[in-house]
């Protein structure tokens, strides 16, 4: 072997043995824990697919992410946007106007019977944004805690605001490292306007998201975004203060909550279940190496669309899917007269496809 061919089998040994430990053995935010989780079910009977989520009506372009809508007292339609917006659009879609800046991730939204609209903020916690578009930061804690990442609130019967601190551990920006640690540190939280009080109501949810209130007040559902399930925490009666679970083993990663007037709670699944993430859940050390890798070289998921409509028993009522990944990555699903309005984390634009009855 020449001298040339073995500098350069050196240079290319020693290239692998500091890129093993890197991977091995480089500092990571992450420290996970081995869990088990069940097998996802089938895209077979109730999950079988369709393109319900194709043909619809697709707004202008709006920018980055928008996560969350929320139909106002004015009919028209409210999204927030990755850098900071709140965009207000009529319900043909074809117009937009910017309606406050929140100065941060505005995330959930949801109008009181005032017609002031509440934002839950990923960087700046609960807020209040009033017909002029004026922002007002009323909440950033809970329990003592910061809240780490705001994600969504629902209006409950009796005025609370019942808030998703999704994560004590990573930013909305680093959602996927917390993928990978899997612990349990979200909460879901009650804010009281009339005091201005916060209280913790539940902690230990696996990455805390969509929430939604039952019309009566009697429960709250918070979404637990990483056990692909819905909790179900009792308000009032027989089983107030017990916790249960709506439905389970999820197909995907549920989002944003949003109840019907029948009953039907809409779900909105971000993405299918990973093919990556689940096998690697038994192992930490695993887990650690893929955090290693930059994002940019990390496997993106297949772009797919998936809403289902979920029966108060906990029953799938409905089944909407694009396959294509025309439309993807929706977050939410809003009803609005005879048609769905969908959010969505990644796409430019919000979509409105019929609604299933």
């Amino acid at each position: 072997m020449s001298a040339r061919r073995r500098w350069l089998w050196r240079g290319v040994g020693g290239l692998l043995g500091t890129l093993v430990v890197y991977l091995t053995m480089w500092p990571t935010p992450v420290d996970p824990i081995a869990r088990e989780v069940p097998e996802p079910p089938a895209l077979t009977g109730v999950y079988a697919p369709n393109e319900a989520l194709r043909g619809g009506t697709r707004s202008v372009v709006l920018g980055h992410g928008p996560e969350d809508v929320a139909i106002g007292p004015d009919g028209m339609i409210y999204t927030g946007m990755f850098d900071g917006r709140i965009l207000r659009l009529p319900p043909t879609l074809d117009r937009v106007e910017t309606f406050a800046d929140t100065g941060g991730r505005p995330l959930g939204l949801a109008f009181d019977r005032d017609g002031d609209l509440w934002v839950a903020d990923a960087h700046r916690g609960l807020l209040e944004i009033d017909g002029r578009g004026t922002v007002t930061v009323l909440a950033t804690a809970a329990g003592g805690v910061p809240l780490r990442l705001a994600d969504e609130l629902a209006m409950a019967p009796d005025g609370t605001i019942w808030l998703s601190d999704a994560s004590q551990r990573f930013a909305v920006e680093d959602y996927l490292l917390d993928a990978l640690e899997n612990r349990a540190t979200g909460r879901l939280i009650a804010y009281d306007p009339r005091t201005g009080q916060t209280r913790v109501a539940l902690e230990g949810l696996r990455f805390a998201n969509g929430v939604a209130v039952a019309h009566d007040g009697s429960f709250v559902l918070v979404a637990e975004t990483y056990d692909y399930r819905v909790t179900r925490l009792w308000l009032s009666g027989p089983r107030a203060g017990n916790v249960d679970t709506l439905i389970e083993n999820l197909p995907g990663f549920p989002d944003n909550l949003t109840l019907d007037d029948d009953g039907t709670l809409w779900i909105g699944l971000a993405s299918r279940r990973s093919e990556m993430l689940d096998p690697l859940l038994p192992h930490p050390w695993l887990r650690k190496v893929v955090a290693r890798i930059p994002r940019a070289l990390q496997p993106e998921p297949p772009r797919y669309g998936f809403v289902i409509g979920v029966a108060p028993d906990g029953t799938v009522r409905h089944n909407l899917q694009d396959p294509r990944g025309d439309v993807f990555a929706v977050t939410s699903a809003v009803p609005s007269g005879d048609t769905l309005v969908l959010g969505s984390l990644h796409m430019d634009a919000i979509v409105r496809v019929p609604r299933p009855r």
